[in-house]
């Protein structure tokens, strides 16, 4: 038995899966270390061929250069989206890492599986915790929505506007600080309060060495607000991935 397919539905095939690897290597849940390549590539097949049979209309033309050309262009285009996934969803690592610095957890690195670097414990833990939720609340199924969508915005022979994405990326940019200052920002109070609350003890009652206590009980009260900030995460991992489907509409 043989099957036969035309050329240009393998060179839709080739540009689209090339487009969501790029994409899978950087953006969040699927960059991960722990997912390996091979994953990566039959994922990235597995949806393209969803996506072939509309792209099929928007195939270059059969030579040499244009393909390469338009490679290229998808490579850009996969990289560019998926680095503005991740740069949404690092609002949680980073809002970990300011935990981090206020909670005196600084002094330690943790080894981090997602991306094989060294991390600061709670920005360790936070990372790995997001990519939990964004399984765990189904928010997966939306990130893959919106990226695919941009096949339809950003069609095969077509490339994406710089000048989109440099604003979408910079506002991007400053929404990550401000999500992570909403997410941290509560606990940081408690724990800047506690810092001059072990200040003025330590004045009022130099003997009781009050910042030789300050370690164990700011190790304590940090653990527990963060035990107790997770019955915010989903909602939070929620609102992200809503915001990143805007995001990715405004550049296509």
């Amino acid at each position: 038995m043989q099957i036969q397919l035309e050329s240009s539905t393998l060179i839709a095939l080739l540009l689209v899966s090339t487009r969501i690897f790029a994409w899978s290597m950087i953006a969040p849940p699927i960059a991960s270390a722990g997912l390996p390549t091979v994953v990566k590539t039959a994922l990235s097949v597995g949806l393209a061929l969803v996506i072939v049979p509309t792209a099929q209309a928007h195939v270059p033309s059969v030579d040499t250069p244009a393909i390469l050309t338009a490679l290229v262009i998808q490579v850009a285009i996969g990289a560019g989206l998926g680095f503005l996934t991740r740069l949404v969803f690092s609002a949680i690592e980073t809002a970990g890492g300011l935990l981090d610095v206020f909670g005196g957890f600084s002094l330690a690195a943790a080894y981090n599986p997602l991306t094989t670097t060294m991390t600061s414990i709670f920005g360790s833990f936070y990372a790995l915790l997001c990519t939990t939720l964004i399984f765990a609340t189904n928010i997966h199924l939306l990130i893959f929505e919106g990226f695919l969508r941009t096949f339809s915005a950003i069609p095969l022979n077509a490339s994406m506007s710089m000048s989109k994405l440099d604003t979408t990326v910079t506002s991007a940019v400053g929404d990550m600080f401000v999500a992570a200052l909403q997410i941290a920002g509560p606990l940081i109070v408690v724990l800047f309060l506690a810092d001059v609350a072990l200040g003025l003890l330590s004045r009022i009652a130099p003997q009781l060495n009050a910042f030789a206590l300050g370690f164990p009980l700011k190790t304590g009260l940090t653990l527990t607000l963060v035990g107790s900030g997770f019955l915010l995460m989903p909602r939070t991992v929620v609102n992200l991935g809503t915001h990143l489907t805007d995001l990715l509409g405004v550049v296509a």
